[in-house]
């Protein structure tokens, strides 16, 4: 299934990595793209990163009592004990998975790949990156969790302790009411312990919101987690020649 997405090329020469961004339930790429550039008063850029943000397909969500939204998948309940839909799961992997395809197909290699979302786009990150395919280069999840006994879980388990996992980054609002804090710091938690590295990071005056700095660090840590190759750099203007005549320096 191709979804329907908003594209941001790089800014500069080369598109030398992806950066894909899955928004929480209910929303749509445009709508997430929107609040970004209300964030950021700018739209979320790089100079060699293409970002993606895609728009869940529409279907039954049950916690609406079976009405038709943009999610990524369906579950029973918003809670963290509640098991997953599995069967609605396999079926988003494989539209996520031809996305990364065709970004490799353009030259991406996987280690050059983050994906990462809000809320429910979150929890679909955490599954691509630690069940779909480990050999991304990371993900970041904001205000999201996995459920208890999550098929994550199972799969990391089987991970051998020498194995690379793409590195983790979690944020999560400490008023999140939809959300709790526990139940992401419960999930970054476990991850842990089967071996993924990253950081938890609450903020402290967050709702069940994104915030503006927690984009400018997703930004941040994208950029040093896949860098801009050294030849695509702008090159730095050449010393200026020192002027025969005295300079007069001005006061500290």
């Amino acid at each position: 299934m191709r979804l329907i997405e908003k594209v941001f090329n790089p800014t500069g020469k080369k598109h030398t990595g992806t950066l894909i961004f899955f928004h929480g339930s209910g929303d749509t790429g445009n709508g997430l793209t929107e609040w970004i550039r209300f964030l950021l008063g700018r739209d979320m850029e790089f100079p060699h990163i293409k970002v993606i943000i895609p728009t869940a397909p529409v279907q039954p969500y049950t916690p609406m009592g079976g009405e038709n939204s943009n999610v990524w998948f369906n579950r029973k309940r918003i809670e963290m004990d509640c098991p997953e839909i599995r069967t609605s799961l396999a079926s988003i992997y494989d539209t996520v998975n031809e996305l990364l395809v065709r970004e490799m197909a353009a030259g991406v290699p996987l280690s050059r790949i983050i994906v990462g979302g809000f809320s429910m786009g979150g929890a679909l990150a955490l599954h691509t990156a630690y069940h779909l395919n480990r050999d991304l280069g990371g993900v970041f999840a904001i205000s999201s969790f996995l459920n208890t006994g999550s098929i994550v879980y199972d799969s990391l388990d089987c991970v051998s302790p020498d194995e690379r996992l793409p590195e983790l980054l979690m944020m999560h609002g400490e008023r999140d009411t939809l959300v709790p804090i526990e139940w992401g710091q419960t999930s970054f938690d476990e991850l842990a312990k089967l071996g993924v590295r990253g950081q938890f990071i609450p903020h402290a005056t967050a709702l069940h919101e994104i915030k503006k700095d927690q984009l400018l660090r997703v930004i941040d840590w994208a950029q040093k987690l896949i860098p801009e190759p050294e030849d695509e750099k702008s090159p730095s203007p050449p010393p200026k020649e020192a002027s025969s005549k005295s300079t007069k320096k001005g006061k500290l």
